[in-house]
């Protein structure tokens, strides 16, 4: 069969529905999949779940999907639409055998694709299975099913998984906040309008009906431009916080009574030390990229700080393999462990936020302000003739400098520090750059962007 082999990526499969995205396509990677999951299980009639999100082109990849699946014999268990946590929850909490979703996550409208998993939600990422499934697909061949799978519904996965999430705090201290939310008509509507529910919270919605369209604006809160409708109704009713979901909802952002949204690296360090009082002395996962300040906040709390990768996949494996007690990302994705999984519960971090700032008797601007220690650059691309070569320009001018040569090349000095890592599929390099003061930070960039782009000077 033939397809784009950019559109197997890293950590699930995704392109433009109809031109890279097809349903013929649906149809072998269901196959592949179920025989990929039956050799790995030793298993000739595993039980997956599947999935899909709001797009409108969701519900013919699933019903292709399906038959792909079937068709090799496996047993589905179709828990209709839900966001990835909800996807991830079902897996692991029901003790099924994996899984695959149909959804592209924040990309736009026109995309489309595939998140598959293991037991316990475990992703099939690029380096363990991805790439096996792309494969068996192009060769267009698959196991003889001397059967046809059967297919059953779920319903109330979603409310279980809230009911989950609410034995994790005592929901009674938690103080009548106004709290506004952004779903930029994905998934996250559903999942935070069931959590609010049982909260003694007034919930302000923004764009909750379902839209893969996405008429209102990105469903990417990485990109803080998509965050001004949230951050703008927060100070025009006074809110005490705000929230906003990227399209699958497994990434979340948090603004301040103030109407700014807090780093990343912040709300990663105060979970730490959430965590940390819960288990004491425990490993706390995150990724390379700067945010000194999750570092400080795990070692003030005793814990001990992992460093990971860059991505949702492999920070979850590094989690796993060192029983880390919790593990954040930079981009938004918060990983908790629980006994049946360790991924992404969003429902879990929200109650135990709003659980601290409760306690605190501050102000959630007041209570970030403090933690506000250092100045980030953001992300910023590059497009390089030769990533290897900027690699190069980078030893030589900073080696003595340098922390870690994983995931690109990271360098600390006494004021400032960056990492520089490059695209997995593109002639790109990526620098993130954070320092003590605004000037530093301003200089440095310009300084370290230079030598990126060839410029010695």
């Amino acid at each position: 069969m033939s397809f784009p082999a950019h559109i197997f990526k890293a950590y699930d499969i995704r392109g433009v529905f109809e031109e890279e995205i097809t349903e013929a396509l649906a149809y072998a990677i269901g196959r592949a999949y179920a025989d990929f999951m039956k050799a790995e299980l030793g298993k000739e009639q595993p039980t997956l779940v599947v999935c899909q999100d709001m797009r409108a082109s969701s519900p013919e990849l699933k019903k292709q999907v399906i038959r792909g699946m079937t068709a090799q014999g496996v047993n589905i268990v179709d828990i209709g639409l839900a966001s990835t946590p909800t996807f991830y929850f079902g897996v692991a909490y029901y003790g099924y055998d994996g899984g695959i979703q149909i959804t592209a996550s924040h990309n736009p409208a026109q995309f489309n694709g595939f998140k598959m998993v293991r037991a316990h939600a475990v992703p099939v990422s690029g380096d363990t299975g991805i790439m096996t499934i792309r494969d068996m697909v192009e060769r267009g061949v698959f196991e003889t099913s001397a059967r046809i799978g059967t297919v059953t519904i779920r319903e109330g996965v979603l409310e279980e998984q809230i009911s989950y999430a609410l034995k994790q705090v005592d929901v009674q201290t938690i103080k009548p906040y106004t709290v506004v939310v952004d779903s930029a008509n994905g998934m996250g509507g559903l999942l935070m309008t069931e959590l609010f529910r049982h909260l003694p919270c007034t919930l302000v919605p923004l764009y909750f009906d379902l839209n893969g369209n996405f008429p209102n604006h990105e469903a990417d809160p990485l990109k803080d431009e998509n965050n001004r409708w949230v951050q703008e109704k927060v100070r025009e009713i006074g809110a005490d916080l705000g929230i906003a979901c990227d399209g699958d909802a497994d990434r979340i952002f948090f603004i301040d009574n103030t109407g700014t949204t807090i780093n990343p690296a912040i709300i990663r360090g105060i979970l730490a030390q959430v965590y940390l009082r819960q288990y004491p002395g425990a490993q706390i996962c995150y990724d390379i990229r700067p945010g000194k300040i999750t570092v400080d906040m795990i070692t003030e709390a005793g814990g001990v700080p992992v460093v990971t990768k860059v991505g949702h996949s492999l920070i979850k494996e590094k989690a796993r393999e060192v029983g880390a007690a919790f593990a954040g990302e930079s981009s938004g994705h918060f990983f908790v462990k629980a006994p049946h999984g360790f991924f992404e519960m969003p429902e879990i971090v929200v109650l135990k936020l709003l659980k601290e700032f409760s306690d605190s008797g501050k102000t959630t601007h007041d209570y970030i302000a403090p933690l506000e220690r250092y100045i980030h650059s953001g992300e910023i691309n590059f497009s390089v003739p030769e990533k290897q070569a900027v690699f190069d320009r980078l030893r030589g001018r900073y080696g003595d400098h340098l922390t870690y040569d994983f995931d690109g090349l990271s360098f600390t000095y006494d004021d400032w520090w960056f990492n520089v890592r490059a695209s997995n599929t593109e002639n790109k390099v990526r620098l993130n750059l954070e320092g003590m003061t605004k000037g530093i930070v301003q200089e440095k960039t310009k300084e370290v962007s230079g030598i990126i782009q060839g410029d010695a000077r």
